[in-house]
């Protein structure tokens, strides 16, 4: 019985207090800074969606 659940589970509580976790927001931020390029086409394309789905909201509400 040298290897019990609690001792383990106390081993990796214990090292995962000795170094913080990078939050969500600061791993998104540096994913996004990596692939630059793939960001920017998928906003550039969400915004011409949007676009386009409102003008033909506006185009068949008129």
């Amino acid at each position: 019985m040298t290897n019990s659940p609690t001792e383990s589970g106390s081993e990796t509580s214990a090292e995962s207090t000795q170094e913080p976790q990078d939050s969500y927001v600061k791993l998104a931020m540096r994913n996004m800074v990596n692939k630059k390029g793939i960001s920017l086409k998928h906003f550039f394309l969400t915004t011409a969606g949007l676009l386009g789905f409102l003008v033909g909201i506006s185009y068949l509400t008129r």
